[in-house]
């Protein structure tokens, strides 16, 4: 999919906003791609206020197809299992094809990941994500007003596009990663992790006994197919994705320890969170603020984990990816509808 330049130019323009845009890359998704371009920042300074009104006619949802393109649904057929038997088989024609690779087979052969923040809680705009092409989606109960429930409706909408979803905890306890990995989700995101002592336990809150505390009820849960996916247990900590948030000034002086922790899969960087706790709330961009993300992205990387983060103003995907980044996060679902209409 492409867009029109003069198209880009002029809703860029219509923006009342002064800030950079990040470049533009061709595998990106194309609500990554619209977002990137409707929406210059995230961020936000007090002094700037909203004074133009970005009016989107139906000639410029033209400009602006987005190739909506729906997974194909496996084809059913009912055959007899013998001419004296009046019993049938349901036979999947897609059975012997093959899922989709999860995100950390996708990690370990070096692709880099473009991904969506769902903090709406709305299982339509986590199935139109998932059809638009994001390879993941983080559906965030820390920022979002949605819980375990909510965040089930999402998975399920995902999980009809064939999304990977990652469930972004509130905050970094075993109770909470207990019921958000009963759900079954591909990933988990732990928040404000400081130290490595606390990326250990975090990681703990994800396996069963001995190697962790995780409670055990995988006979009847969704991550288990209800206890139809026998071989569950085997395979849980293989394809479960563990990440472990950086962002506060304390972690990213740490962030080569926790990178290193066993069973630690991501560390993702939060330049918001990360400028607050270093006096720049207003100011993610802050010299200093850039400073010690470097710092703190070489640290990772030297760790041994896979480095994710979120592209900013300042900071576009293509910058992320260069420094070694395979997990960009490029929008808000809630964002790129606020800018629309502001």
């Amino acid at each position: 999919m492409s867009h029109s330049p003069q198209s880009l130019s002029s809703l860029q323009s219509s923006v009342p906003f002064n800030f950079a845009s990040p470049k533009i890359t061709t595998d990106m998704p194309a609500l990554t791609r619209l977002a990137i371009s409707a929406t210059p920042s995230l961020a936000f300074s007090s002094s700037q206020k909203c004074t133009a009104k970005l009016q989107i006619l139906p000639s410029n949802l033209i400009k602006f197809p987005l190739n909506f393109k729906p997974p194909q649904t496996p084809k059913l057929s009912i055959k007899a299992k013998s001419s004296s038997s009046s019993n049938h088989s349901i036979v999947n024609d897609a059975s012997a094809s093959s899922a989709p690779d999860s995100l950390k087979s996708r990690l370990k052969n070096g692709e880099t990941l473009y991904g969506i923040f769902l903090l709406s809680f709305s299982p339509t705009i986590a199935e139109i994500a998932g059809l638009a092409g994001y390879d993941f989606a983080v559906v965030d109960m820390e920022h979002g007003p949605g819980g375990i429930t909510d965040a089930l409706h999402c998975l399920r909408a995902l999980s009809a596009t064939r999304t990977p979803a990652i469930l972004r905890l509130p905050e970094s306890s075993p109770t909470w990663a207990k019921k958000a990995l009963d759900l079954g989700p591909q990933g988990i995101m732990f928040p404000m992790i400081e130290s490595p002592k606390m990326a250990r336990k975090a990681v703990s809150y994800c396996r069963f006994p001995p190697e962790g505390i995780r409670g055990s009820a995988h006979t009847v849960v969704r991550a288990s197919d209800y206890g139809i996916d026998e071989g569950y247990l085997s395979n849980y900590a293989e394809e479960l994705l563990i990440m472990c948030q950086v962002e506060s000034e304390e972690g990213a002086k740490k962030a080569e320890e926790i990178s290193a922790v066993d069973g630690v899969d991501c560390v993702q960087m939060g330049p918001l969170d990360l400028s607050a706790s270093m006096g720049y709330l207003w100011d993610p961009g802050h010299k200093k603020v850039r400073e010690m993300m470097r710092v703190s992205e070489k640290g990772v990387l030297k760790g041994g984990a896979y480095l994710g983060g979120f592209a900013m103003p300042h900071d576009g995907p293509i910058d992320l990816k260069t420094r070694g980044y395979h997990m960009v996060s490029g929008t808000v679902d809630v964002g790129l509808f606020r800018k629309c209409g502001c």
